[in-house]
C-alpha cells in the first residue's frame, strides 16, 4: 500500500491499524534509522558524541572478539512481529542469517545479543519498551549503555526462558567482562577520551 502523505509537512499518515514491518522497506523519504514500535514510526534525533563513540566502541570491540559462526552488525533492524521492527544500536547474530548485501533486516530468532546506547530522547524506549519486546522475541542477551556523569555504565541482562523476561546479571562501570554470549573483556573507559573524563 502506498504511503499517504500530509501535504503540509510531508509526514507519512499511518493506515488503520498502524504501519507494518514490511512498510519500512517501501515508504518513501523516511529518515535514516527509522524504527517501527507498536505500529508507529520512530524517527531518530541527532545523536550525541557519547552515543556515536559507544556504538563504534561496541561494534569494533565485539568484532575483534566474536567467534566463528557469529557476526556483529550496527544499526540494523530486526523483525519481532508485524508491528515491531526496532533497530538496536549493535547486534550479534548468527552468520547464517546474513544474506546478500541488499538485506534490510534479520529475524529476531537469529539475534543473540541486542545493545542499546541510551540517548536523552530514547530513555523510555531503551530502558522499558525495547527490552520487553526483545525478551518476548527470545533474544537471549540485552545490554544497555548509559552516560553517567561522563562515564559509560553498561547494564547486562540475560533472558530467563521460563518467564521470557530479562534478569539483570551485572552493572559494569570501568570494565565490561562477561562470559556470555561469548567471552568479552572491554575497557569502557575507551569510550570517553582521557582528557574528557571527569576527575
Amino acid at each position: 500500500m502506498g504511503a499517504l502523505m500530509n501535504p503540509e509537512h510531508s509526514w507519512p499518515i499511518p493506515p488503520p491499524g498502524g504501519w507494518t514491518a514490511d512498510d519500512l522497506d517501501t515508504l518513501p523519504h523516511l529518515p535514516p534509522h527509522t524504527e517501527l514500535i507498536d505500529g508507529s514510526l520512530i524517527f531518530v534525533s541527532p545523536q550525541t558524541l557519547f552515543h556515536s563513540r559507544a556504538v563504534d566502541f561496541f561494534n569494533w570491540g565485539l568484532q575483534s572478539l566474536v567467534p566463528e559462526g557469529l557476526e556483529v552488525l550496527r544499526e540494523f533492524t530486526i523483525d519481532i512481529d508485524r508491528s515491531n521492527r526496532p533497530e538496536p544500536d549493535v547486534i550479534v547474530c548468527r552468520d547464517d542469517a546474513v544474506g546478500d548485501l541488499a538485506q534490510t533486516r534479520l529475524p529476531a530468532d537469529a539475534v543473540l545479543l541486542a545493545i542499546e546506547v541510551v540517548s536523552p530522547e530514547s530513555v523510555g524506549r531503551d530502558r522499558e519498551t525495547k527490552p520487553v519486546k526483545y525478551a518476548r522475541a527470545g533474544i537471549p542477551h540485552f545490554w544497555r549503555a548509559e552516560n553517567t556523569d561522563g562515564r559509560a555504565v553498561v547494564y547486562v541482562y540475560e533472558l530467563d526462558p521460563a518467564t521470557r523476561k530479562y534478569v539483570a546479571t551485572g552493572i559494569f562501570h570501568d570494565r565490561l567482562k562477561v562470559s556470555v554470549p561469548f567471552p568479552v573483556d572491554l575497557d569502557l573507559g575507551a569510550i570517553t577520551p582521557k582528557r574528557k573524563r571527569p576527575e
